[in-house]
């Protein structure tokens, strides 16, 4: 690959062409490039809805499966995703034609970013809702923010805007950019202001272990300017590490009431959450959310902070936390039938399992909290956390577990066993149950779900469709 143009985009960029182009992230992309008057062509491996159909009505010629017939136009530019290897047909014909490429972050920096004021959101957990709230508080406030963010904002039905304001708002990935470049995508922005919720072991195809995790997070600490705002949570014992001799500005927020920003007294009054906030040890105000969940207050809090450093007022941002309609895919009720609440979050870490499911409970009082969990990425799918799952479904009443369905992706001395953890499960005294595939279990939720019941679905994926198809059976 010695001969390709690396990291380089020229001026005067008419035609750009992206490489895994039907990704959440690159096809959000892909729509504001159309957005800015280029022009745009993309290809993946399979081109499917609902992401296809969106960009065809974007007006972006797509090609299924990859070929080096599909950059033959040579267009101006190249993006290339972090779903292909260097092996790709269309990445060895950059070589061939000597295409100008980069990766991803480093277009949203050039054609996105560039003259605006980053607000950064990172950390393991809480990044998608607290960079979506962040968006929507400015958004209120009439600032006309830009964001790009992995999630579906229910208030812009959208991942991705731009907007005229000085403001974008970046969801902070530490996954890695690219083939040609395997650091963490975070690293390529310069916050104006940062937030970092949480550091854990994550991500176990690219990162060893926690201080390889860790290593990856102190890159980008050390990235942050001097006069930089960082906004970091106050009961992680990883972040207290990494935040000392920060030469950048650091408050801490959280449930600690010493820290710069915290939490009070929290009331639950279905359907809303209500909360102290204090700043200094002053109550800064007291805030209504529809958002659930101790971790989900304490990302509010974060965008609270940020907002108040920003010059917003407290009324525009309880206004903002009162209309904010939270993001597709996280807690987010699909329906109910007989009386059965069905709820699809994106959990799958075991601390985000937990988590939500102990936000969820309180909500739904009268019957019981079953927990479905498929665990399909590749950290879920390795046995890292093979005991660790255990302690995660503590509050649930009933649990259906399935078998991973992509398990021969991972060396068979690394799997993670569905089967196990049932009987791990039983073994703890709760009931639990082990499924093969999504049908087996639809058919015995439409058996065992009763009124009252809330099925709280955990999957990172589409888990076959099953929160339409329970439905349709219930």
């Amino acid at each position: 690959m010695e001969g390709l143009i690396l990291n380089k985009i020229p001026e005067n960029v008419q035609s750009i062409h992206l490489i895994a182009v039907c990704g959440t992230g690159m096809g959000a992309l892909a729509c504001m490039l159309k957005d800015l008057g280029y022009e745009i062509t993309g290809s993946d491996q399979k081109v499917y809805p609902p992401m296809s159909e969106f960009l065809k009505r974007k007006g972006i010629s797509l090609f299924s499966g990859y070929s080096s017939a599909n950059i033959a136009h040579r267009p101006d530019l190249v993006v290339v995703g972090n779903a292909v290897s260097k092996d790709n047909p269309e990445v060895q014909a950059l070589e061939t034609l000597q295409l100008p490429f980069c990766s991803m972050p480093q277009a949203i920096n050039h054609f996105i970013a560039a003259g605006k004021k980053p607000i950064v959101i990172t950390g393991t957990h809480g990044k998608t809702t607290t960079a979506s709230l962040m968006a929507w508080i400015l958004q209120t406030a009439g600032l006309d923010p830009t964001f790009f963010i992995g999630g579906i904002l229910k208030n812009f039905d959208s991942n991705y805007r731009l907007g005229q304001g000085e403001y974008i708002v970046l969801e902070g990935d530490e996954y890695d950019t690219a083939f040609f470049d395997k650091g963490a995508k975070f690293l390529h922005y310069h916050p104006y202001a940062a937030v970092l919720t949480s550091i854990e072991f994550d991500h176990a195809d690219i990162f060893n272990d926690i201080q390889h995790i860790k290593r990856t997070f102190d890159r980008f600490l050390d990235g942050i300017a001097a006069q930089r705002l960082l906004m970091a949570l106050d009961a992680d014992a990883h972040i207290d590490e990494l935040i000392r001799h920060r030469n950048c500005y650091t408050q801490r927020y959280g449930f600690n009431p010493h820290s710069d920003w915290s939490i009070g007294e929290v009331f639950l009054e279905p359907p809303w959450t209500r909360f102290e906030v204090f700043k200094a040890q002053q109550l800064m105000g007291v805030f209504r959310s529809h958002m659930i969940g101790k971790h989900n207050l304490s990302n509010a809090l974060a965008d609270i902070a940020i907002a108040d450093s920003l010059g917003i007022p407290a009324s525009i941002i309880s206004q903002a936390l009162e209309s904010f309609q939270g993001i597709k895919r996280r807690q987010e009720v699909r329906g109910q039938k007989r009386g059965v609440t069905v709820i699809d979050d994106f959990a799958h870490h075991p601390t985000a399992v937990a988590a939500t499911i102990k936000a969820v409970k309180p909500f739904y009082p009268d019957g019981r909290l079953i927990a479905v969990f498929e665990p399909r990425t590749n950290t879920s799918m390795r046995d890292v956390f093979q005991s660790v799952y255990v302690r995660s479904f503590a509050a649930a009443d009933l649990i259906c577990v399935r078998h991973p369905p992509m398990l021969e992706k991972i060396p068979p001395d690394q799997r993670f066993s569905s089967k196990q953890l049932v009987a791990d499960l039983q073994q703890s005294g709760k009931t639990a149950h082990y499924f093969v595939d999504t049908d087996g279990i639809i058919d015995f939720l439409q058996k065992t779900a009763r009124s009252g019941d809330v099925v709280l679905i955990m999957s990172n994926g589409g888990f076959d469709n099953i929160h339409h198809r329970l439905l349709d059976v219930l």
